[in-house]
């Protein structure tokens, strides 16, 4: 696997591991997929994903070029390629939700610890067997590097911070971090996860909301192109005029292009919200 995780030096990987250096943009994005199917059973099914988007992007492109229209090749091409990652990404959306309801309990418990013994250490250790996976394993590693590794215990939180994708859960570490010199911090621990609460809360409403717009684009985009056969059985001239002429070959990629953007743009603007700082 290469290609999620490209060849790096030892002392990259000890830079990395001790939060000095950055992994790139898209090993992580690679990386993220590939956990998101382990943690679900589908680990071994990430390489066929990849291989079959290389394939439907042949696919798309070879179509284009068998109706003649080349300004179609590389519309066909990235929309087919992009359909395997549409898979992977419902999949990654169920993973998403499950860290973010465990992480949900894992604050809760640990903070409520943590303001009891005033000692973040020991509040995860005595929470770790309350913790289910893969919450449990990035906990576990906290402990196990302020513990045996590293006693910096600020140098240990900024690692854990960067290994959850998730702004409510840096807002609370790095206050935990505030609180290493201020004790009298801890007060504001308890509303920072109330935050995961109150989006677990909005975005139970809002996928009701959005279920019906999503089914009016849909509905949308299947007249768009089912209008195309329809052309055929109503007017053959204008078929042919829509498929054969430059003109027509011209509109048929600009109305590939809109459904392809505005697909991207429906995808982004009806995802599940998330807390910003």
């Amino acid at each position: 696997m290469s290609v999620i995780s490209p060849k790096q030096s030892l002392r990259d990987k000890i830079r990395i591991a001790q939060g000095k250096k950055k992994s790139r943009k898209l090993t992580k994005a690679l990386n993220h997929i590939n956990e998101a199917l382990i943690a679900t059973g589908k680990g071994t099914q990430f390489a066929a994903i990849c291989a079959t988007s290389l394939a439907l992007l042949i696919v798309g492109a070879m179509f284009a070029m068998l109706i003649n229209n080349i300004f179609l090749i590389p519309i066909m091409a990235t929309a087919l390629a992009l359909l395997p990652f549409v898979y992977a990404k419902s999949t990654i959306y169920y993973y998403d939700k499950h860290i973010e309801e465990e992480i949900e309990t894992a604050l809760s418990i640990i903070t409520t610890s943590y303001i009891r013994s005033d000692d973040i250490v020991s509040a995860v250790k005595e929470n770790l067997t309350y913790l289910k996976p893969p919450v449990n394993g990035i906990f576990r590693s906290f402990v196990g590097e302020a513990t045996a590794i590293d006693s910096n215990i600020k140098k240990s939180l900024h690692r854990l911070k960067d290994k959850i994708d998730n702004a409510i859960f840096k807002e609370w570490v790095d206050t935990i971090i505030a609180c290493q010199d201020d004790r009298t911090l801890k007060d504001t621990l308890l509303p920072v996860v109330t935050k995961l609460t109150d989006v677990r809360i909005v975005n139970n409403e809002l996928k009701t909301m959005l279920t019906e717009p999503r089914k009016e684009y849909f509905m949308m985009v299947a007249m768009v192109v089912g209008n195309i056969p329809l052309l055929y059985l109503l007017n053959k001239d204008w078929y042919n005029t829509l498929m054969f002429s430059i003109p027509g070959k011209f509109i048929l990629a600009v109305c590939g292009v809109t459904i392809l953007v505005t697909a991207l743009l429906m995808a982004k603007y009806t995802k599940p919200i998330e807390f910003k700082r």
